[in-house]
């Protein structure tokens, strides 16, 4: 087995959590759990549910300060930092691998880490000394994703861990008028757990016509929409079929499951 392959990292998708996940009694234990197993990596390549931006963007490359893109927490929930290195050298193989003539790429230096990156690494890694760098999905179609992530797959060949965040079933609105775990949470991802299971990629693409209450667990598709990201890093290096649901279950109603390939 060459070195280039033993570095070979896994590509995940997770369910990010809010501000609160922190004060969780199980699954912050989960997500360090979940870290814990994995090889150390050398960088590490994030994205959000919470940046959409086009053309493709790269936050920043230096440490600035981390973005708090949530309204209405406790104080306490403001004042979380995470430090972690900027990441110069993987933002330029990012951008060597992402720009093409008709695909520019964009930098936003003063972009921190918003809480959709921030949030899981604080339990993942919370020494925050492994480079972070995120970047913009610059759309939400399900094909072009998995593109960008084929793009992005041979940075998993040098160390880099590709991290897909988002929230399986995602519906704030909804979730006000229920008590409870709903039934359109639960049953998109009873239906998600099956197609993941059964390798049935072309119904995931297809998940708003294909999955049981699909629109209703995902009204805008943007926490779903990272998973994309993520598979298309897998089916790159051949690791789609080797994927796992490492965390499931359901938190204030939210399908958190999360899932490793490779």
């Amino acid at each position: 087995m060459s070195a280039t392959t033993r570095e070979r990292m896994p590509a995940l998708y997770l369910s990010h959590g809010a501000p609160p996940l922190a004060d969780d009694p199980v699954w912050p234990g989960q997500l360090a759990a979940w870290s814990a197993g994995l090889p150390r990596p050398k960088a590490i390549l994030m994205v959000s549910a919470h940046w959409e931006e086009a053309p493709l963007a790269l936050g920043a490359v230096d440490t600035v300060p981390l973005v708090y893109d949530f309204w209405g927490f406790p104080e306490h929930y403001y004042r979380v930092q995470y430090a972690a290195p900027g990441a110069p050298a993987l933002a330029e193989a990012v951008r060597k691998l992402l720009r093409a003539p008709g695909t520019p790429v964009q930098d936003i230096p003063d972009r921190g880490l918003d809480h959709g990156a921030y949030v899981p690494l604080v339990e993942m890694f919370p020494a925050a000394d492994i480079p972070v760098l995120q970047i913009s999905m610059p759309t939400l179609d399900p094909v072009r994703l998995m593109d960008i992530g084929r793009r992005l797959a041979p940075l998993r060949d040098e160390g880099v861990l590709i991290v897909g965040s988002g929230f399986f079933t995602h519906n704030l609105a909804a979730l006000r008028h229920s008590g409870g775990v709903p039934s359109w949470s639960s049953e998109f991802d009873d239906w998600g757990r099956r197609a993941l299971e059964a390798r049935d990629w072309d119904a995931l693409l297809d998940f708003l016509n294909k999955a049981p209450a699909g629109r209703y667990a995902h009204p805008r598709t943007e926490h779903f929409a990272p998973l994309f990201v993520t598979m298309g890093a897998a089916e790159a290096g051949g690791e789609l079929d080797a994927q796992k649901s490492v965390i499931d279950g359901f938190w204030m109603g939210m399908a958190k499951r999360s899932v490793q390939f490779g």
